[in-house]
């Protein structure tokens, strides 16, 4: 039986190596992973033996694996008749090269786990594979050295007591490696299986969405007007078929704006009164729309309803901007440097229909940011998270993520105005599931304040008429989809696409 040994630095280029050498009619009998690359021992198919029947070669039921390592453990209880010769050896050899080939042409899915436990097994037990290994391909003759070396060690109760240790460690720190293996092991084919699903889930969606072309030009109308490809993917599966394109753009719309949460059946904040905070990134225009507030509450209720409090000691002149802005409306600012003093102003502005609270700027990530909430986190104390519309999508999910850890579900949209598109920030709104309490578009006090009017936002935002160069082409849309985010369930889930 002609087998030889194929070394390559990977197991396709050993395949290669051993198909140049056997032709066709090649049989895989073992790989492993060695120093440099992979080894693979095969032969060709016409040079097995007769005394080796076809039936063995097929796959092994699982049945029968118990009787091919039965027959391994046979041939390896009788060293002397294995070494007697080379027609013993050969035999030896073969009936293992056998037992390995039957294992070999096993399904597809067997063959990558097995493989996979394999190699765990490797990493975990390495060091005592190699030394077995070795031992067991040593000659005869030092096999009868190393006898002798053991019969003339001069200290049998020490050899006793190594003995003793290394069989407690040895049965102590695989059992610990192999509870963390396994633990690895499960969570990468729990990736893989993740993996192949969305995959194929993704590949069967662009396959629908090519025959449909009212669902791919709508699909590439929420791209262009700045919507994500979680969202745009999670409202267009709920298309309904045969839809003409003026309904399905005017279901689109519907489902969008039912999604968008507002108060647009509450009162408004300046009616509703109590004790509000505005938080959020720097520059996103906490202080202007602290001040439209106060405006619309001093006009409505007077200058005595209202009170102003800061605790942005960090900007330069921050102070100073809200007193102007009070000065305007006849109403004081004060500032408070911490906990303590906050609740002092709380106390003295009890009376009032509406206390609105100009705080620090800080990033999601910001240290500082989580020193200002537990100052905030005080009775009766809502927090309204101000975001900029001209943020970019990835920014928005940054800002939601971090703030709503804290517990805030309300938020107000600024700069409208200045954003070329409003379809990211109506994105985040929807799948982070925040309710919006007010849109502001300019400078103004108060007259740029609107009512968070969900069919008007969402109407603008896929008027968007603007040409950029962040714009994809239809043909470009496979790239949004061909890897989908893992948390896409949790990010673009809808409440309402019927």
């Amino acid at each position: 039986m002609n087998i030889q040994r194929f070394h390559a630095p990977t197991a396709r280029e050993a395949l290669a190596k051993a198909r140049m050498t056997f032709g066709d009619g090649t049989l895989i009998l073992s790989n492993r992973p060695v120093d440099g690359g992979v080894e693979v021992v095969a032969t060709a198919e016409d040079s097995l033996p007769e005394a080796q029947p076809r039936a063995q070669l097929q796959p092994a039921t699982p049945a029968a694996r118990p009787r091919l390592h039965e027959r391994a453990a046979d041939l390896a209880a009788s060293p002397v008749r294995s070494l007697q010769g080379g027609e013993g050896f050969a035999r030896s050899s073969v009936a293992k090269d056998t037992e390995k080939l039957a294992m070999s042409t096993l399904s597809f899915q067997d063959y990558v786990r097995e493989r996979m436990l394999r190699r765990r097994h490797e990493a975990l037990h390495g060091a005592d594979g190699a030394g077995a290994g070795a031992q067991d391909q040593e000659s005869p003759a030092a096999s009868a050295g190393a006898r002798r070396a053991a019969v003339a060690e001069p200290s049998p109760a020490r050899a006793h007591t190594g003995t003793t240790q290394r069989r407690s460690s040895a049965a102590t720190a695989p059992t610990l490696a192999a509870g963390a293996g396994q633990q690895n092991l499960m969570h990468e084919l729990q990736a893989m299986k993740e993996l192949i699903e969305e995959r194929f889930n993704t590949l069967a969606w662009l396959g629908q969405a090519r025959q449909n072309p009212v669902q791919s030009s709508l699909m590439l109308k929420l791209i262009r007007s700045g919507y994500s490809p979680a969202l745009a993917r999670a409202v267009l599966e709920h298309l309904p078929d045969n839809l003409p394109a003026a309904k399905a753009l005017q279901w689109l719309m519907q489902v969008l704006e039912r999604n968008l949460k507002t108060d647009a059946l509450a009162l408004p904040l300046h009616e509703e009164g109590g004790i509000h905070a505005l938080v959020g990134a720097t520059g996103v225009g906490k202080t202007t729309t602290a001040a439209k507030l106060a405006a619309m509450c001093a006009r409505t209720h007077g200058p005595g309803s209202v009170g102003l409090i800061t605790l942005d000691t960090y900007r330069v002149g921050a102070h100073e901007q809200l007193r102007q802005y009070g000065r305007m409306l006849g109403v004081v600012a004060h500032l408070a440097h911490d906990r303590a003093a906050l609740q002092d102003l709380l106390g003295l502005l009890s009376s009032k229909k509406m206390v609105l609270i100009d705080t620090t700027g800080a990033a999601p990530r910001d240290p500082r940011l989580q020193e200002m909430l537990q100052v905030l986190d005080l009775p009766d104390v809502n927090r309204l998270l101000v975001l900029n519309a001209c943020s970019h999508g990835d920014t928005f999910d940054d800002v939601l993520t971090g703030f709503k850890s804290s517990g805030m579900q309300q938020a107000i949209l600024s700069k409208t105005d200045e954003a070329v598109k409003l379809g990211p920030a109506i994105d985040a709104l929807v799948r982070h599931q925040m309710v919006l309490r007010g849109v502001t578009c300019g400078q103004r006090v108060p007259e740029d304040w609107e009512a968070a009017d969900a069919r008007q936002l969402v109407a603008a935002s896929m008027r968007s008429s603007v040409k950029s160069a962040f714009d994809p082409r239809e043909i470009e849309l496979n790239y949004f989809f061909t890897q989908a985010p893992s948390s896409l369930a949790d990010e673009a889930e809808l409440t309402d696409v019927a």
